[in-house]
């Protein structure tokens, strides 16, 4: 549930301003998000710590029969990731006992520039961010890693047209991956969704078609419709 400073002054019986300090620290850190109308609500950070963060459970009861069916289809990781900072945070995933060997795990985080969420994440961000990560440095995680800006800037650019990055063992050796984006009401990228398999396992321009759809029919749950495009 969330709050406003008003509901946030009277249950904790603080001052308006001391309330307000405090609030917006813990936005600051994460551990609070402030919607358009001022509300707070629990931040990812905390979810993390163990708590379900309320804007993630809709995202995650939409995903979670989508990403049911590419599991018992593939049986290999499928995995939901959302954006925090110059990461992304996986907040859902599927695996099956065979599945290849990961660095992933639910909760961890992963690279933008490397890994197919990331790529997702970082293509459909503001400019601001992607400059900023380039300006990081990206480092080089196997001897598959894009590392060069320009050919970055290009792939995130096809991502933005097609909705899908393919990823072939540019974080983990051995792993690759298909991932797409997911789209809330008014065409804002939340999130990103993925399969996640062995390299030669499965032909990944194959799954696209499969990964795509379930993007968009997560899209379609949290109230997405073509006439909203893509912002």
């Amino acid at each position: 549930m969330g709050g406003t400073l008003a509901d946030l002054t009277r249950e904790t019986g603080l001052s308006h301003a001391t309330v307000r300090r405090l609030a917006l620290e813990l936005v600051d850190a994460g551990a609070l998000d402030r919607a358009p109308d001022g509300a707070f609500t629990v931040g990812i950070r905390l979810w993390r710590l163990g708590t379900l963060a309320p804007l993630s459970v809709p995202l995650r009861t939409a995903a979670l029969p989508f990403m049911d069916d590419l599991h018992t289809a593939l049986r290999q990781h499928v995995q939901l990731a959302v954006l925090e900072g110059t990461e992304a945070v996986l907040v859902e995933r599927l695996s099956a006992g065979t599945a290849v060997d990961v660095v992933s795990r639910l909760g961890g985080r992963l690279p933008l520039h490397s890994s197919g969420v990331g790529k997702v994440l970082l293509a459909h961000a503001g400019p601001d961010l992607r400059e900023r990560v380039i300006a990081q440095g990206l480092p080089a995680y196997t001897e598959r890693t894009v590392t060069d800006p320009a050919r970055l800037r290009t792939l995130l650019a096809e991502c933005r047209e097609s909705g899908v990055a393919v990823v072939r063992e540019e974080t983990t050796p051995g792993v690759g991956s298909v991932a797409t984006r997911v789209l809330d009401a008014d065409g804002e990228v939340v999130a990103a969704l993925s399969v996640v398999v062995g390299a030669g396992t499965v032909d990944l321009r194959g799954v696209r078609p499969a990964v795509l759809a379930s993007g968009l029919a997560v899209s379609r749950r949290l109230g997405w419709q073509p006439s909203a495009g893509v912002h």
